[in-house]
Formats: C-alpha cells, structure tokens, sequence
C-alpha cells in the first residue's frame, strides 16, 4: 500500500499505560524545578524523597515532620552545604530561595556522588560561600 492513499486518514494514537493523579500528574514520580529530570519518589535510604538525585535541588512542600507536604511556600530549594550527624550520616541543607527557610535533609543511597562531593567541599573552595550560609543562620 502506498504512502498517497492514506493521507487523509490518520492512525489512532496507541494507548499509553500511564497512571496519573486527579491533577495529571504520574503518581510514582516528580519532576524536578533545577534540571528537569523525572524523578521516582521511591528512594533508597530514605521514606521521603525530597530533592532531586541529578542536582540535590528541592521544593518547599514540608512543614515540620518530613513527608508532611504541608508547607504553603513551594519555593525553590537550593542545596548550602553538608552537615553529619552523630552517627555518620550526611544531611543536605537546604535553603528556600523564596522565604528563606532553612531545612536538613537525609540523602539518598541513590544521589549524585559527585554533586554531594562538591557541595561537601564547597566552603573549601569558596569560603565566602560558607560564611554567607553562617549568617543566614
């Protein structure tokens, strides 16, 4: 069958088996405000995914117990530095470009080693960069 004969008629669209939420959104996943990559909520290491594994970029979206999703802000979140806990664990902290708030947050087994490097060494390699996040706090 020639190409000619069918210009008239379209093919129907395949169907797309693609679970979405009542607002159009896909349920396993979100899309990050820095780089845009499509990223699962399910994330190794912690209950909550927060912040994109690409960039370490997050939104504004808790308010005072991690997963809570119930902050009003939804500001950009840009990552500051890094903190460790007592116990061995890396913590990013965060910053809201809108209204300023500062949060700690678990990384994920799953995060760009490269990206939690440079933010660790960021205050070595830029130390009016730490002193600024001093004095936010």
């Amino acid at each position: 069958m020639s190409r000619n004969n069918n210009r008239g008629r379209r093919r129907p669209q395949r169907r797309k088996n693609v679970p979405h939420t009542p607002g159009g959104r896909r349920t396993d996943d979100f899309r990050c405000v820095s780089c845009r990559l499509d990223v699962s909520r399910d994330a190794p290491g912690t209950a909550h995914r927060n912040h994109c594994p690409n960039c370490l970029a997050s939104l504004h979206v808790d308010r005072k117990i991690p997963g809570d999703r119930d902050a009003d802000c939804r500001g950009r979140m840009e990552a500051l530095g890094m903190s460790v806990r007592t116990d061995g664990e890396w913590m990013i902290i965060h910053q809201c470009a809108s209204c300023g708030e500062l949060s700690a947050n678990r990384i994920a087994g799953d995060d760009n080693p490269l990206v939690l490097i440079r933010l660790a060494l960021r205050p070595l390699a830029d130390p009016k960069a730490a002193g600024r996040a001093l004095l936010t706090l």
